[in-house]
């Protein structure tokens, strides 16, 4: 993350939302990647690219807990 910014703590609903839609695209990561970038931009983030090929595969496929979850995109987002 850029400086030492936090992003929100997003909601469990909210993770169990994009956890069921990152599951039906785990077959494209391009997809999953743009889904995930939506997700943090529709809240006021941008996100890097780099780390973001790295967390995706991870979210989509795994049954992550939602503090996992919030950890991953804690590495992937940053305050714009």
């Amino acid at each position: 993350m850029a400086d030492d910014a936090k992003i929100e703590k997003f909601t469990p609903s909210e993770l169990a939302v994009l956890r069921g839609k990152l599951m039906k695209l785990r077959s494209d990561s391009w997809q999953a990647a743009e889904l995930v970038a939506d997700f943090l931009a529709g809240r006021g983030y941008g996100v890097n690219a780099n780390a973001m090929r790295i967390a995706v595969p991870e979210l989509a496929m795994l049954r992550v807990s939602h503090e996992t979850m919030q950890a991953m995109l804690e590495t992937v987002a940053y305050v714009m």
